[in-house]
């Protein structure tokens, strides 16, 4: 396995010294070593990994020298544009290193959002012409690999990307802990609060989870209860976009309340779509963030989620009613306030990171989620 430590001593002798991007489980342990050892100018956690790769172009703007990108391949499609229109070289020529977690690859079990990704990955950086290596945990002499791929992106002025294989780089135990003290001042769990959302719902009401531990515990306190999962929508993959299908399904059943359980760096990832759910949301569309503060199922990095106040910013955007809660009976008497005020309405939950035990995956196929999904909505 690759030493994070070492590997971003590497990096530092060959230029590259700022870093950005969105967490990923197969990248975590290279990701703690930088937020735990190089100053918080120098490494920024994005929003999504399109607005990573335009950082990456303006620091090299400022300074002439390359930057590291880092996310998972499931990102690959939001840094397309800012790719091949911003940093290729047949336009302005920015050269930066990509570090791109497999998940799904070829060969490799993984789950079923993952699959496809991990197939088309090589086919997808080939199409953009985008230069790639593949490391894992049996590379060899990765200080000349590392050499030689930033030797070329400098030569190239283009983007060159490293594969990062599952089980590539060691643990590391972060001093720091990836903690905060804002992010575990609150009283309550993901896994709690899920809890006594789901148990003050009705049999009625159309649910909508994203993607990440959310979905994992929705489904998990269906199979704990001995509940069918027809009712749930659970947005697997997709990062950020839950609350754009909850919208879409809203305006059609307009009879039925739609709740949208969402996280805060889903919700960062993709903000703007804040303006358009509460611009185009009827009456039933009824938004829950559960705010931890953290990318919690992909190692726990912090999200700007408590540094900013996401109620606020719902309520800048239209919503008509936007409320909080912290507390077991906040959470129930602001779930039937929800449930009763006029949409598009939106409760923000406060919780801390972190989880007492680790949901499992569901067990249906996403193919099957969406066929007894249309036939409970029909």
């Amino acid at each position: 396995m690759i030493s994070p430590g070492e590997f971003y001593k590497i990096l530092s002798a060959n230029g590259i010294n700022f870093f950005t991007g969105v967490p990923d489980s197969l990248l975590k342990d290279f990701c703690s070593y930088i937020s735990d050892n190089i100053p918080e100018d120098r490494h920024i956690i994005n929003s999504n990994e399109g607005s990573a790769v335009a950082l990456a172009s303006g620091h090299y703007l400022a300074t002439g020298k390359p930057s590291l990108v880092y996310m998972q391949n499931s990102g690959l499609g939001n840094s397309v544009n800012p790719l091949l229109s911003l940093a290729d070289n047949e336009v302005y020529g920015i050269p930066m290193l990509l570090l791109i977690g497999w998940r799904g690859e070829p060969g490799k079990k993984d789950e079923p959002q993952h699959i496809k990704q991990g197939r088309v990955l090589t086919g997808m950086l080939e199409a953009m012409e985008i230069p790639f290596e593949k490391i894992n945990g049996m590379t060899v002499r990765i200080d000349e690999l590392v050499e030689n791929v930033c030797r070329k992106i400098i030569n190239s002025n283009q983007p060159h990307a490293l594969l990062v294989s599952s089980g590539t780089f060691s643990e590391y135990i972060s001093n720091f802990s990836l903690k905060s003290e804002e992010s575990n001042k609150y009283p309550l769990q993901r896994e709690e609060a899920v809890k006594i959302i789901l148990n003050n719902l009705t049999d009625d009401e159309i649910i909508v989870s994203t993607t990440g531990m959310i979905s994992r515990e929705v489904f998990e306190y269906r199979k704990n209860n001995n509940q069918g999962h027809e009712k749930d929508f659970l947005t697997v993959g997709s990062m950020g976009h839950c609350s754009q299908i909850a919208l879409g399904i809203s305006l059609i059943k307009k009879d039925r309340q739609v709740f949208i359980l969402d996280g805060d760096g889903a919700v960062i990832m993709h903000m703007g779509s804040l303006a358009v759910t509460a611009d185009k949301g009827g009456e039933n569309f009824k938004h829950i963030i559960l705010n931890n503060g953290a990318h919690d199922s992909v190692g726990g990095q912090p999200t700007l989620a408590f540094k900013i106040n996401l109620s606020k910013i719902a309520e800048s955007c239209g919503y008509r009613q936007v409320i909080t809660a912290q507390t077991s009976e906040e959470i129930k008497e602001k779930i039937l306030e929800l449930k009763k005020c006029k949409g598009p309405s939106l409760l923000e939950i406060k919780i801390s990171k972190g989880f007492t035990n680790i949901p499992g995956r569901p067990d249906i196929s996403p193919a099957d989620n969406k066929k007894n999904f249309i036939k409970y909505l029909s």
